[in-house]
């Protein structure tokens, strides 16, 4: 058992009430551990769907005169180049697919509206300074199977000849461009918005094209519900809790088993420790010294070997604290003063009796010392006196 003065001064003092302390805490790590074993961790999280809007937007165009190359009434799509000669007119058809990308399924509910809108504009230094606008789409449809299309048909050749007229007027002030503007907007149960995207329409003396194809796309997420999980509580968790109570009960036991601890003697231990350097252990005579001063404590012995710069002699015999300052002792003693420390402590059982003196003695006591010759008068060979007696002592 771990021997510290000091934890036997708290056991003192406080000794019932750190049992009880310990017992509580024990009992209560031990339920805290049943409750967190039979009560995992139960954690939420939000879950989302992701759905995408992706617009596209495809060309085509009908042979009238191919020539060579095409027979009249071919159809081209998506084309990187058409001949002007060849298509005068070009079919432009947005689609635009809704898809839910968390389930890989297509959205059913839903409206899409298209535009487009064709427009020349005059810039110099990059910087417009003219435009004119027609729109030539604008389209809203229903949703089907996850798409919805539209389309019209732009006259390349009327726009050919509006850009060269244009030019003539504008000479070398800036630059006509055909650029060609699309704008979406769509609606679904859980999302709406919009989209927008533009290109120009090149051309040359011969050919047109568009200069970057007509792409836009979208991506949003919405909150489907809560998901639940129940993991067990951490091991670290549940072991600490059980090992917690373990030691708290054993330590109560433990510290009943220890009680009662006299309240002084842990009191006199704790001072012995804490003044350890300025004690030396040896043995003090009695004769020692012409004045003897009693102290009521051993800290106060302690300050008078400070003051003095003396040590204090620890008699274990005699159970007593004492510094010789000259002809002067100062001791302190929890068996009383100084003569009192000379002589062991005596006890008596209570069985035993004390014998009067000026009563006589029963009979029947005096019998038993009858016919015996253990206190008779020694012979004369074997007798001797009190000095040879005192000289053997």
């Amino acid at each position: 058992m771990l021997d510290n003065p000091r934890l036997d001064l708290v056991l003192a003092t406080h000794g019932r009430r750190v049992v009880i302390v310990l017992l509580v805490l024990g009992v209560l790590a031990i339920g805290a551990t049943g409750w967190a074993v039979a009560n995992p961790e139960t954690e939420t999280s939000p879950q989302f769907a992701e759905h995408s809007v992706t617009t596209d937007v495809h060309t085509s165009a009908s042979v009238v005169d191919g020539g060579s190359l095409w027979e009249e009434g071919d159809q081209l799509s998506n084309s990187p180049v058409y001949v002007l000669g060849a298509s005068p007119e070009l079919e432009v058809q947005p689609v635009t697919q809704l898809t839910n990308e968390t389930e890989r399924t297509p959205i059913e509910d839903g409206t899409v509206t298209h535009e487009l809108t064709v427009r020349l504009e005059a810039t110099r230094d990059g910087e417009a300074f003219w435009n004119e606008s027609n729109q030539e789409l604008e389209s809203t449809g229903p949703v089907e199977d996850g798409v919805s299309a539209s389309s019209t048909t732009i006259d390349i050749e009327s726009l050919v000849e509006r850009q060269r007229q244009l030019e003539e007027e504008i000479g070398t002030i800036g630059d006509v461009a055909i650029h060609l503007d699309l704008a979406v907007t769509y609606e679904t149960e859980t999302h709406e918005g919009a989209q927008t995207a533009t290109t120009t329409i090149d051309v040359d003396d011969n050919a047109y094209w568009l200069a970057e194809p007509l792409s836009v796309s979208d991506t949003n997420a919405h909150r489907t519900g809560t998901e639940r999980t129940t993991q067990s509580r951490h091991p670290l968790v549940i072991g600490g809790l059980s090992l917690v109570g373990t030691l708290s009960l054993a330590g109560a036991v433990v510290t009943k088993r220890r009680l009662p601890v006299d309240e002084d003697e842990a009191r006199q231990r704790v001072h012995e420790q804490r003044y350890a350097e300025w004690i030396s252990l040896g043995s003090i005579p009695m004769w020692i010294g012409d004045h003897h001063l009693s102290l009521n404590t051993l800290e106060d012995v302690v300050d008078v070997a400070i003051d003095t710069n003396e040590r204090v002699v620890y008699d274990a015999q005699r159970g007593l604290f004492a510094v010789v300052n000259g002809n002067i002792v100062y001791y302190y003693s929890e068996r009383g003063t100084w003569e009192q420390t000379t002589w062991p402590e005596m006890g008596f059982s209570k069985n035993q009796q004390v014998v009067d003196t000026d009563q006589p003695s029963p009979a029947d006591q005096l019998s038993e010392f009858q016919g015996s010759d253990e206190f008779a008068a020694p012979d004369e060979e074997n007798a001797f006196d009190d000095e040879d007696v005192w000289e053997q002592l």
